[in-house]
């Protein structure tokens, strides 16, 4: 497994960092069969690579999306499927770019320091949304495709590698 000093976060861009990246969470996740550390690896990664506010899961577990791995401030505990970003990205089953997170409807306010967030839906093997990646930043307009797409793509090895161990 590689050490985290091992771990490259070089990149001019975002779309080369998140390149950069890919193969070194796939290794990590590869290593490792128990689901828990290879979440907080993640968020400790991502936090690590791009100096995010926050960056962190929420699994879909008796009705609502519980508190997992994370990084950054203290957090909401429990949000319901329909509130806030991390409910939106649940009940759409599509990604969230928000660039003003206080312009929008029903945002819950985990902190006041979050400005702009962007949230991804992660499937089960049944296509149900099995838990959302929620990444927050204190500047407004932080998140873009570029976002869109590698996180997407480090979603599709969550579903790969992790979703199975928990369901």
């Amino acid at each position: 497994m590689l050490a985290m000093h091992e771990l490259s976060f070089s990149g001019d861009d975002k779309p080369s960092k998140y390149a950069a990246l890919l193969p070194q969470i796939e290794a990590v996740f590869a290593a490792e069969t128990n689901w828990l550390p290879n979440l907080a690896n993640c968020t400790a990664i991502l936090k690590e690579a791009f100096g995010w506010f926050w960056v962190g899961f929420y699994l879909s577990k008796g009705g609502e999306l519980v508190l997992g791995p994370f990084q950054g401030t203290l957090a909401c505990t429990r949000i319901p499927f329909n509130k806030g970003v991390c409910g939106a990205a649940y009940t759409t089953k599509e990604i969230q770019l928000v660039p003003d997170v206080n312009a929008f409807p029903g945002h819950i306010a985990c902190s006041a320091t979050s400005q702009s967030e962007i949230v991804l839906p992660i499937f089960n093997q049944k296509g149900a949304v099995a838990m959302v990646l929620d990444v927050d930043s204190e500047h407004l307009n932080h998140f873009d495709s570029a976002d869109s797409d590698g996180l997407a793509a480090i979603c599709q090895l969550i579903e790969k590698y992790i979703v199975p161990a928990i369901d």
